[in-house]
């Protein structure tokens, strides 16, 4: 046998031969992946990610999570003598002193935006194309608690830095911390070490943000792309496609460099950003001080649609069992409760209501699936209202209207909004469907919704009336 003197094949016969990994290697660079470009989503998040770790621990050499009072003496002139904690003196240091933490510290509040936002559309494409269905039920369970995961932990990366606008942030969280009923109190008082702004927070903040939260984002990540292997990947239909292959390019050698240059592609965008995107500059906020309250305040995009259903909830209160509800809990509490647990039921519920439990690795047309469809675009319609609503004062400031002008007005528009956006694009699918059916394509097949299961009231009889013996 010919002595083999590469050392790359030579390393891979050692590694071989003690782990085994040939067959798993073969399998997977043997993995067929889809060529449309929208399965390139979740890898944008992915690249983000990594983007978002390699700079996250050159930061965390340099940033002290402390809340001792110091004086500054760095670089920047206009705080110098001002009294700060040395987590906000760290970030001006970092920003000013430390070589290359300025575009560091870009780079990383930039990636977290980018990361954030990539995992949204991904939903939206797995939502709206039915990618949830039998067998990945489980795994849009993970990824929609990756996405709860994530903003906890971007809003505890922006806190940490003890600026004015990040307290003004902390301020809130307290306020909707301290709403929930019963466990509010005791609740607040553990995550800020007594009452607001507390001793504690930013320490805690630290921990959660650089190890509890990556943990977990990891070990999740990991299990969402395990199960993506295991249930191999969905398609779009097309010619040659069925539920039982995928049409495609093998990951080795076509797809791997087009991963390879994707992330090239998005570490040097986020580069690009952070170079020349000045973001978060934290040294024009000043020290956070309680008494104080910054006007304008604006929440990264993903806080967005709390900050603005705050605002334009309705000042309301409830009182039950003697106690009083107050109204951060309503819109901030509740709202996001309901919004979270009504994404993870999805594919139950949509499972129930049109009786299909068959496995599905063909893609969904949005347009052939308009009940769907038109629900997901009012819930997006409604979510990006409220996100605007967090810009009332910015909007009454800048074309001289009065704030509670354009506070109803977004009011009117959460209500308004959305069943035009839900019902105009119902109309629009049903107006593609008799379009592909007059260009002579088939008509798709249509789930038979089941609407008696709306009546809940019947349900109790439903099951009685089902379990009754039959007579002989």
């Amino acid at each position: 046998m010919a002595r083999d003197h590469l050392v790359t094949r030579r390393v891979a016969r050692w590694l071989d031969q003690r782990l085994g990994s040939a067959k798993l290697a073969r399998t997977a660079l043997g993995k067929v992946f889809p060529d449309h470009w929208s399965f390139l989503i979740g890898e944008i998040a992915l690249y983000a990610f990594v983007v978002l770790l390699v700079t996250g621990v050159y930061l965390t050499f340099f940033f002290d999570p402390s809340i001792e009072e110091v004086v500054y003496r760095g670089s920047y002139e206009p705080l110098r003598g001002v009294e700060m904690s040395q987590a906000y003196a760290s970030a001006l240091d970092i920003s000013f002193d430390v070589r290359a933490g300025l575009v560091m510290r870009q780079i990383h509040h930039w990636a977290a935006l980018l990361f954030l936002a990539a995992m949204v559309v991904h939903l939206m494409r797995v939502f709206f194309t039915g990618a949830f269905r039998r067998p990945r039920e489980l795994n849009w369970i993970i990824g929609i608690t990756l996405l709860i995961l994530s903003i906890f932990n971007g809003f505890a990366g922006y806190s940490l830095l003890d600026d004015q606008l990040s307290g003004t942030g902390l301020r809130i969280a307290y306020s909707i911390t301290l709403s929930i009923p019963l466990v509010g109190t005791w609740l607040a008082s553990f995550l800020f070490g007594g009452e607001f702004p507390g001793p504690d927070i930013i320490n805690r903040l630290y921990v959660i943000h650089i190890l509890l939260l990556p943990a977990l984002i990891i070990v999740l990540l990991t299990a969402h792309l395990g199960l993506v292997v295991r249930h191999k990947h969905t398609q779009f239909g097309g010619r040659g496609r069925t539920e039982r292959n995928v049409v495609g390019e093998p990951v080795w050698p076509r797809f791997a460099f087009k991963s390879i240059g994707l992330m090239l592609l998005t570490a040097a965008v986020l580069a690009a950003l952070g170079g020349l995107a000045q973001i978060n500059p934290v040294w024009l906020y000043g020290p956070f001080e309680p008494a104080n309250v910054s006007a304008a305040s604006q929440p990264d995009w993903y806080m967005a649609w709390l900050d603005g259903a705050l605002r334009v909830f309705p000042p309301w209160e409830a009182r039950a069992f003697g106690y009083t509800v107050p109204n951060p809990f309503f819109p901030a509490v509740l709202l996001a409760g309901g919004t979270f647990a009504l994404l993870y039921l999805w594919p139950f519920l949509e499972a129930r209501f049109t009786s299909d439990t068959l496995e599905h690795h063909l893609l969904d047309r949005p347009r052939n699936r308009p009940v769907r469809t038109s629900l997901g675009a009012a819930t997006v319609a409604f979510y990006t209202v409220l996100s605007l609503s967090a810009s009332t004062d910015v909007v009454a400031v800048t074309f001289g209207t009065s704030v509670n002008g354009v506070l109803v007005a977004f009011r009117v528009a959460c209500l308004v909004v959305p069943p035009v956006v839900g019902l105009t694009t119902y109309r629009l699918c049903r107006e593609l469907q008799l379009r592909d059916e007059a260009a002579g394509m088939a008509p798709p097949e249509r789930p038979r919704i089941r609407w008696e299961l709306l009546r809940v009231w019947e349900w109790h009889a439903r099951r009685r009336a089902r379990a009754a013996p039959t007579d002989p």
